[in-house]
């Protein structure tokens, strides 16, 4: 269940996103929902951000291996009413989660790549470099 952000080289703009690719995935068979993502680019990074509301700074997990960044959420809750009896008058539970892989750049720093999580919102920060600098990793969410 992965999407991929797809690198496109041509001779105008040749360490960008390819955004098309990315938004007209195709789940067969499959209805699920998924976060909307946003990604926007200045001279010194780009920015992703995910539209998680319900989510805590602990349900995400995110990840940078062999320049492709995934993005995971889960999330359980539960409903009680009537207490913590164990005969209960009803009690419900909800599960969410998703899982979002971007292929990136050749010019994104992997290793100095940061996130926080604010009002809803997972942002990253991945910045530019000169070089290509991949890692391995875990991101830590501020």
């Amino acid at each position: 269940m992965n999407t991929y952000l797809e690198k496109r080289n041509n001779s105008r703009n040749p360490l960008r996103f390819n955004l098309d690719s990315f938004f007209d995935y195709d789940w067969p068979g499959i209805n699920t929902k998924l976060p909307a993502v946003n990604v926007a680019e200045n001279d010194s990074n780009f920015t992703v951000e995910v539209v998680a509301p319900g989510f805590k700074k602990d349900d995400f997990k995110l990840k940078v291996e062999d320049d492709i960044l995934t993005i995971t959420g889960e999330t359980k809750q539960e409903n009680k009413e009537n207490g913590n009896n164990d005969e209960y008058t009803r009690r419900e539970y909800s599960y969410s989660s998703f899982t979002r892989s971007f292929r990136l750049p050749d010019n994104i720093n992997d290793n100095a790549i940061s996130a926080n999580y604010t009002d809803g919102i997972l942002k990253l920060q991945l910045p530019k470099s000169k070089k290509q600098v991949t890692a391995t990793k875990e991101i830590a969410i501020q």
